[in-house]
This record gives C-alpha cells, structure tokens and sequence, in this order.
C-alpha cells in the first residue's frame, strides 16, 4: 500500500514579518503583479525571509497563481473590510483546519497545535508545526470572523466583481399613449413605401399616381 501524503499548510518562519508586510501592502500603491521585486523594492523587505510571503498570498487568494492582486487584495486594503477579508483569506489558506473543526480560529494555542500536528502528521516540536501555528496566530491579529463581506463570500466577491445586470437601474422609458373609452386602441403605425416610377414625361401620369395613393393609402 502506499503512503498517504501529508497535508502542507502554509507558513513563514519568520513569521514576524506577517503583520509588518500586511501594514506595507495596505500603505503601498496596488502592483500590476506582486513579484520579489515589488516586495523588496516597493515594500522594502528585502530579506530571504520575507518571501513566503507571496506563497501564503496565493494561498490566500489575494493573489492569483500568476501573481496578479484579486479583488480580496483590494478589499483587504480598505480598512472597512480589512478585517473580513484576512479573515476569509485564513479559511482559504488552512481550509483543510476548517475542514476538521470550522471554528478553528476559536482554539488556543494548545489546541490549534493539536489540530495542525493531526492535519499534517507532523510532530509537535517540528519548526513546520510551530511556525504555522505562528503564522496562523499571525493573520488571525489582522482578522474579523464575525464580519462580512457585504452580504458575499469572498469568494463570489472574487468572481463577480461587478453587479449583475438586472442590479443596474435602468433608465424611465415614456410609457406609450392610452385611450379611454369603449376599450379603443389607438395604434399608430409608420411605414415607408418605394414607387417606382415610369419612364415619361407627362406630368398627368404623375398626377394619376399621386391622387391614387393619396386616396387609397394615405387617407386617415
């Protein structure tokens, strides 16, 4: 039989970093894509030990596979959904904790611990296990399990950023003339009619045409 493979949850060993990154990214202009480059240059943490950052990111849905903001990264930078949006990205990261005890982010350390080592079959004193713990702790400072997203999962706020169409008001339309009386309907009607005309020179062929068609169509 073979081995069944453990879970990997995401975390930072320098899991210090996470509050000072988070404070960075909400102060920092939104990146076309969020590479090592923006995080040491733009950012400022430069260290080897700030990279994980992106990994945990991902894993997060703040950013896309490709490295690109989703619309969590921009709520996350705007303070009246900060602590919704962190919170919703942890479920996305450890969703396999969630999976197990959907009230996770409510266990001690102790028994977060116990959760974790049960997830991953790793061993309580493992740097694996302790630093995510520490990276979970972490996020949790930033989030708001009893907050929303305005009514939305993240997750559809990801998806649908912009309202569907019957949301949109559209515009008052005059409503069309009504009759009163004797259920009558008044009914207008356009139309366009083509003549072709004969090829003379005798203005009464003209005249019969146009009193014809006055008569018979154009009347009333």
């Amino acid at each position: 039989m073979g081995s069944i493979m453990a879970t990997k949850l995401p975390y930072m060993a320098s899991y210090g970093l996470v509050p000072k990154i988070l404070e960075s990214v909400q102060n920092a202009r939104r990146p076309d894509r969020f590479t090592i480059d923006f995080l040491g240059t733009k950012l400022g943490h430069r260290s080897s030990g700030a990279r994980p950052i992106i990994r945990l990111l991902k894993r997060m849905e703040f950013l896309g596979s490709d490295g690109i903001p989703t619309a969590l990264y921009d709520q996350f930078r705007n303070p009246a959904t900060q602590g919704a949006t962190v919170a919703q990205g942890i479920k996305n990261a450890y969703s396999e904790l969630f999976d197990r005890n959907e009230y996770a982010n409510d266990l001690g350390k102790e028994d977060l611990t116990g959760l974790i080592m049960e997830t991953t079959g790793a061993a309580k004193d493992d740097n694996t296990t302790r630093f995510t713990v520490s990276t979970f702790l972490a996020l949790k400072e930033w989030a708001d399990f009893d907050a929303s997203l305005g009514g939305e999962t993240a997750q559809e706020v990801a998806e649908n950023p912009v309202p569907p169409a019957e949301a949109v008001p559209q515009p008052n339309l005059p409503h069309p003339p009504r009759t009163t009386g004797n259920d009558s309907v008044n009914l207008q009607v356009e139309y366009t009619i083509n003549l072709n005309l004969p090829e003379t020179t005798d203005p009464a062929v003209f005249d019969a045409i146009f009193t014809s068609l006055h008569k018979n169509l154009l009347k009333n």
